[in-house]
């Protein structure tokens, strides 16, 4: 369960999240919504440690946060162009979670099939459409076994017909228990895939 109790952040002086309180309980979706220039993505960086917060008491299961618990899926899903599929997914599980070439690769593979990506392996990136490096994005933050996923505006580049199968994947992974965690201004796609809803405005100058 992640909780955030009166999360504050400003930038040079001008707050941009202020008073943010949530609660998300273990294998649930919450969709945060607004329009831009309004701290979602902001609010995911802090989350997932890759910003500072200014002010907050933030604690997964109760206990101190830990960055580590969190993976991400970025709107440019952010591949390495020269490794293939396989080596996308496995990188960091050999290098940062010091597992064997074969776990790791086994662990890849059985994603992959999840997601519907089996054959891909040895694709590159430039090889696949934006969907699929979408699901390749999913895997490699999901091959680092997070608490908790989150996604940065997921369906932004995306037509009708994806963003159908993008609810249908997020779904399925709330099946597996996964808690979820999406920045989005597509307010439909919120509705349809989420638990609770989260809805942010921006602040007005100081």
């Amino acid at each position: 369960m992640l909780t955030v109790k009166n999360l504050y952040k400003e930038f040079d002086n001008r707050p941009i999240l202020k008073d943010i309180s949530f609660t998300l309980k273990d294998g649930e979706i919450m969709t945060i919504v607004g329009p831009s220039g309004a701290g979602k993505t902001t609010l995911l960086r802090i989350i997932a440690g890759l910003e500072d917060k200014d002010s907050s008491e933030i604690l997964i299961d109760g206990q101190q946060y830990d960055s580590g618990k969190v993976g991400v899926v970025f709107q440019e899903y952010n591949l390495f162009p020269n490794l293939n599929v396989l080596q996308n997914i496995t990188l960091a599980p050999i290098e940062v979670l010091k597992e064997s070439k074969e776990a790791a690769e086994k662990n890849a593979r059985d994603l992959l099939k999840q997601l519907q990506m089996t054959g891909r392996e040895k694709q590159y990136p430039y090889e696949l459409s934006g969907g699929q490096k979408q699901r390749v994005a999913i895997a490699r933050a999901l091959a680092m076994k997070p608490k908790i996923l989150c996604y940065d505006e997921p369906t932004s580049a995306l037509d009708p017909n994806l963003r159908k199968e993008v609810e249908k994947m997020i779904l399925n992974l709330k099946k597996s228990g996964l808690t979820q965690l999406i920045i989005t201004h597509d307010l439909q796609f919120a509705e349809n895939v989420a638990d609770q809803m989260l809805k942010v405005q921006p602040l007005s100058e100081a």
